[in-house]
């Protein structure tokens, strides 16, 4: 067998059913040995490496299985390198594989050549270079288990084109997968004895109690148990931005999203006011405690962790108990061991508070909801999408950019159907990812409509990946919003009191003609009645790709609800009132 047959041959082994990638002169061998199997491992080509990473990406998130993608020497390489350090800070199995130049022609001046192993060794779990082909199937083995064991994250494997040609023995090799690690998390873990009789214990005791529900919550599938875990002990449960959708938004203990960008304020408030919080699959980074400066009582001493990674645990704050291990197992164990015969009423007067506080918050932004200036409010866009995601009736999968879109849709989307998966790239908040990402969500379960949701500025960087949506005729739903602007580093220069803004603007693009263009079915929407209409025809729209160019307001217009921001300019970031602040 060549090289090239046992790295597929493992790859089918391991479940990979899809492989992103962009040819190149180097990975030709591979090629020909996915062309001999098409049957059973599909490669989908893409149009720049980058976006083939943010595909395996959005794959990883919305499986349970990791994202694989591929690339040629050299400057693939050097593309592939920000969504794999997304995935990686993001706890997203993925894994690259890289195919270079042949080990011969190490250190002969041969064109492209870059050790690859070591540039992408520090935002990578493993990142190792392939020197024998009868080593391809161990390491194979061993990346799977990388990416898929403790916290997930990536790997990187550098195959040098000649190890794919060469000659193997399959008597010299074990082709054998762990089955263990074809899914994540892999050899999931349960914490010492002990220590889950002192969480509940906690629990169970105090009369303010709080979840706060991260992102590992969602990486782990374990919003069912935290939802099983609030409802039987009576506990509200806040998420952080990227555990929103542990819990439908409509449920009676769902407070909302906390920290800098995007939150509510109530929830926010519950944090500070809260007497015992539970924070599961958290890290508590800069933007949950916004910069580390909130909640202004501090959580030293009333905080307990529960997260697979130990490296994370009381990292920012004293805990009262740490807990490693996977978040699922963790939380059905405590469910098991809740006393059936809880007193709801202990902690009644504080759901009740909290709801009351919920309740007006949502009342009071009805005027942003309903609002019908123009420019089209990003409120009132929200709005549009909430209700014809109702109206749709079906599960999606959701995928913003890190830029425009996020503070209002993380703060006004409402999201009733747990099948329905929301997910943003918030580790490094690079942009060019939502729109290619809605091939990889496609791929990972087409019973769900694929949505991205981004800037022009983000669209300029991926554009070209609507051509590879309309080859593969994924039914993505693609919401642009248009304002010719990077505005959220406009907001940041206005955020100073003036208006001397620099290098930040551009030309709007001319979205549905672009879209056109590559004969994507498109409509333009300057107001509510327009976006109402073509989000319904979106929806409805069934022959493969849509994109709505909506011109709305930028958030360098009015400041956005960004904690730090709001602070910034004297306002009281806890305030459930709803209120138009202007940068100066």
């Amino acid at each position: 067998m060549r090289g090239a047959d046992i790295l597929v041959e493992m790859l089918i082994g391991y479940g990979v059913e899809v492989i992103f990638g962009v040819p190149g002169d180097t990975n030709v061998p591979f090629y020909e040995a996915l062309q001999e199997r098409e049957g059973k491992i599909r490669h989908v080509m893409a149009r720049d490496e980058r976006s083939a990473g943010y595909m395996a990406d959005a794959y990883g998130r919305f499986t349970s299985k990791p994202g694989v993608f591929e690339c040629p020497s050299g400057a693939g390489a050097m593309y592939s390198l920000p969504p794999v350090a997304e995935s990686n800070s993001s706890s997203v199995p993925v894994i690259l594989l890289t195919i270079d130049i042949p080990l011969p022609g190490e250190g002969r001046g041969v064109l492209t050549e870059l050790d690859c192993a070591r540039l992408f060794e520090p935002i990578t779990k493993m990142s190792v270079q392939v020197k024998s082909p009868e080593k391809l199937p161990e390491i194979i083995r061993r990346a799977f288990r990388v990416a898929c064991s403790g916290k997930p994250g990536a790997v990187h494997l550098q195959i040098p084109e000649d190890m794919l040609l060469a000659e193997v023995d399959p008597a010299r090799v074990s082709l054998h997968v762990e089955t263990e690690c074809q899914q994540f998390p892999a050899y999931p873990t349960l914490p010492a004895p002990g220590k889950l009789e002192n969480v509940l214990a906690l629990l169970t005791s105090s009369k303010k109690p709080l979840i706060v529900s991260g992102g590992g919550v969602n990486r782990s599938c374990a919003g069912p148990e935290v939802t099983a875990l609030a409802e039987k002990l009576n506990i509200p449960v806040c998420t952080t931005m990227t555990g929103q959708g542990t819990m439908p938004d409509d449920h009676r203990l769902a407070v909302g999203v906390i920290g800098d960008n995007g939150f509510h304020p109530h929830a926010n408030w519950a944090l500070e006011h809260a007497d015992f919080v539970l924070f599961v699959g958290s890290r508590m980074g800069s933007v949950v405690t916004i910069g580390w400066t909130f909640p202004k009582i501090t959580l030293n001493k009333r905080v307990a962790q529960i997260d697979i990674d130990p490296e994370i645990m009381a990292n920012n704050y004293e805990n009262v108990v740490s807990v490693q291990g996977d978040a699922r197992l963790v939380l059905e164990q405590l469910i098991a061991m809740a006393p059936a015969n809880n007193d709801a009423s202990r902690t009644q007067s504080w759901v009740d508070e909290l709801n009351d506080l919920r309740g007006r918050f949502w009342e009071n932004a009805e005027a942003l909801l309903n609002s019908d200036a123009t420019p089209l409010r990003p409120e009132r866009a929200v709005r549009c999408f909430n209700e014809a995601l109702e109206a749709y009736g079906k599960p999606a999968h959701i995928y913003s950019d890190a830029g425009t879109p996020t503070p209002h849709m993380t703060r006004f989307l409402k999201l009733k159907d747990r099948s329905t998966r929301f997910a943003i790239p918030r580790a490094f908040g690079g942009l060019g990812s939502a729109l290619p990402a809605t091939v990889g969500a496609w791929f990972a379960d087409k019973q769900r409509r694929p949505i991205g949701m981004f800037g022009d500025g983000s669209f300029g960087m991926s554009v070209g990946e609507l051509e590879t949506l309309v080859r593969l005729q994924v039914p993505a739903i693609l919401l642009l919003f248009n304002n010719g602007t990077f505005g959220w580093i406009k907001g940041l220069h206005r955020l100073k009191g003036h208006n001397q803004c620099f290098g930040v603007d551009f030309m709007p693009p001319k979205g549905q003609a672009i879209a056109e263009a590559f004969d994507v079915k498109a409509w333009t929407a300057k107001n509510a009645k327009e976006l109402d209409a073509a989000l319904a025809e979106a929806f409805a729209y069934k022959d493969g790709p849509c994109l709505i160019d909506i011109h709305v307001e930028s958030i360098a217009d009015r400041v956005p609800p960004v904690y730090s921001w709001l602070t910034k300019r004297g306002k009281d970031p806890l305030s459930v009132e709803a209120e138009e602040v202007r940068y100066f």
